[in-house]
Formats: C-alpha cells, sequence, structure tokens
C-alpha cells in the first residue's frame, strides 16, 4: 500500500523536542483555555438565539415553528457537547491527581 500524503516514514517536516521549544511554540496558536471560552460563548449565543426564537414565536412576531424547533435543537446539542467535554476534562484532571510521583 502507497501513502499519498508522503506521511508515513518521513521526518521532513519533524524537528526533535529540544528544551526551551515548548515557549516558542505557544505563540503558534490558541490555547487550550482560549478554546474552550469561544466555545462557552458560542454555546451561549446558540441558547439567546433559542430563546429569542421561542420568545418571538410566542408573541406572534414569527410563524416559523421549524426554525424554532432547528434553533432549539441546535442548543441543546451545543450545550450537550459542551458538558460533555467539561466531563472529559474533569475526569483527566481527576486521573491526574491519582498519579504518584
Amino acid at each position: 500500500m502507497t501513502d499519498p500524503l508522503g506521511l508515513v516514514g518521513s521526518a521532513a517536516g519533524v524537528s526533535p523536542l529540544k528544551p526551551g521549544s515548548l515557549s516558542a511554540n505557544k505563540s503558534a496558536g490558541p490555547g487550550f483555555k482560549d478554546l474552550l471560552m469561544q466555545n462557552i460563548d458560542q454555546v451561549n449565543q446558540l441558547q439567546k438565539d433559542a430563546t429569542r426564537a421561542i420568545e418571538d414565536l410566542q408573541t406572534g412576531d414569527r410563524n416559523d415553528v421549524e426554525g424554532v424547533l432547528l434553533a432549539t435543537t441546535k442548543a441543546d446539542t451545543a450545550f450537550r457537547l459542551l458538558q460533555q467535554v467539561r466531563n472529559k476534562v474533569f475526569d483527566a484532571y481527576r486521573e491526574i491527581q491519582q498519579l504518584r510521583v
């Protein structure tokens, strides 16, 4: 079997880990905290949109029930996914706490 991307067996773009190289890679992209905060903001916005859609449907400003259902489903799915990420982070934290040094 051939490697169409040329990634297997080649170390062309890989350099060995050197002391101090981790601090240089911090500026390469956003950290975990930044990504988590962005996702929390996105989930919050989806929940606000769903609440606004429900209120608009109740007041008669909106007639599309499908759009309201879609907005609430998106908000619910995003919230459940965020809960699962939180649970995995806590599980990893508990596992790290149990490590013996």
